[in-house]
């Protein structure tokens, strides 16, 4: 059982010698793995899972501001690659900054720089 009183299913798997696995096919398909996942290291452990959802957010809020501000064909799917690929700049942008916070290699903004207050 883990912290949450699941039952874990537990697989031993190989790793190659350029540091390859292979994900066991029923995690695979019961997690719904697509062709990317997201990898990072928690408590000692590597944790590998599926990409986050939360992309399919963005991509409405996207959509519906580019059709609000008249684009259409074309002009519409050039101007939502850019922006789609500015977001997902930004939030990789965030996410290292937030990792060289948490690892001690960065200084935090504290409350006092985001609200001015004493």
């Amino acid at each position: 059982m883990n912290s949450a009183g699941q039952v874990m299913e537990r697989k031993i798997i190989n790793v190659t010698g350029k540091r390859q696995i292979t994900i066991p096919q029923k995690f695979y398909e019961q997690l719904n793995f697509g062709k990317e996942v997201e990898c990072y290291l928690e408590d000692g452990a590597i944790v590998i899972r599926p990409l986050s959802t939360a992309d399919d957010n963005f991509t409405m809020e996207i959509l519906k501001d580019l059709v609000a501000q008249g684009y259409s064909g074309n002009e519409l799917i050039e101007r939502f690659a850019e922006q789609r690929s500015d977001i997902r700049r930004a939030i990789s942008t965030l996410i290292s900054e937030a990792d060289e916070i948490a690892a001690g290699k960065r200084k935090g903004a504290t409350t006092r720089d985001i609200f001015g207050e004493e």
